[in-house]
């Protein structure tokens, strides 16, 4: 796991605006004037949080005539969902210790 890159991706869905902002994605494409819809803040807000997660490579960006088209990133899904899911394993091969290593370090 790239602990560093994962770390920023986490930082930029911290934010619960931005994690909403994930979620209507996750229906697919959406342009920012139908994202706007779903929030009490400005388009310069709103684009504040995009650059953010676009900076993250959460979110791609398209400019369809005078519209911006936000989706979320397929890799970044892919990415995300291995991550978190090596991280809260409980398997012992995606581990970077066992147990009795664990043990062992509390001890001393």
């Amino acid at each position: 796991m790239n602990y560093e890159r994962t770390s920023v991706v986490l930082k930029a869905m911290a934010d619960p605006k931005r994690m909403k902002i994930i979620d209507l994605l996750s229906g697919g494409s959406l342009c920012a004037c139908e994202v706007l819809k779903h929030f009490d803040f400005t388009q310069p807000t709103l684009s504040h949080h995009m650059k953010v997660l676009e900076t993250a490579g959460i979110v791609s960006v398209s400019k369809k005539g005078q519209w911006h088209h936000y989706m979320l990133r397929e890799d970044f899904v892919r990415e995300f969902m291995a991550s978190m899911g090596n991280l809260l394993s409980e398997g012992e091969a995606t581990r970077i210790c066992s147990n009795n290593d664990v043990a062992v370090k509390v001890k001393s």
